[in-house]
């Protein structure tokens, strides 16, 4: 049974370590957004991108930047479409980003602890707890095979806009 359950984790392991891969990779793609839409070359773009310490503060910068006055709507669109698309996929690789994990001895799946507190108005909720079972790693896998399609986007966005690359 131990080796179901190690077996089981290992699979959740490299799959997150592929899905925090992926990410990454496709979230330094906003440089190139940032480069463009602010004419600096590529490394004024490094050190914005790197100042900025979440992902929420880099999309925020993109699409700002996309959407100032007198950017014509054939750049502005795509850009929003992009980082509209990674901010929706960016909800479960933070759920397996900010946990712990455990074991439910039962069925030897492994689960999630949100490390996060949930103030209520009269209490809070410590470690929400969430099973990781067939249906939790399809779904990790969707979001890893969504952003190698998003990344492939953005690339083709970028060369088609001309950006610093």
């Amino acid at each position: 049974m131990t080796d179901n359950f190690e077996a089981r984790f290992d699979r959740l392991i490299l799959l997150v370590g592929r899905l925090n891969y992926m990410w990454t990779n496709t979230e330094s793609l906003l440089i190139h957004l940032i480069a463009g839409l602010t004419g600096a070359d590529k490394n004024v773009a490094v050190i914005i991108f790197l100042t900025l310490n979440t992902t929420r503060a880099r999309i925020d910068l993109v699409e700002r930047l996309a959407k100032m006055e007198g950017r014509p709507a054939n750049i502005r669109d795509p850009i929003l479409e992009h980082t509209q698309r990674l901010s929706k996929l960016s909800g479960i690789r933070n759920k397996y980003n900010h946990c712990i994990y455990s074991f439910d001895q039962e069925t030897g799946n492994p689960k999630t602890i949100l490390m996060r507190i949930a103030d209520r108005k009269t209490d809070i909720k410590l470690g929400r707890e969430d099973t990781v079972d067939d249906n939790a790693i399809h779904d990790i896998e969707a979001v890893v095979a969504q952003l190698s399609v998003a990344n492939r986007d953005i690339w083709r966005l970028i060369a088609k806009l001309g950006y610093p690359v």
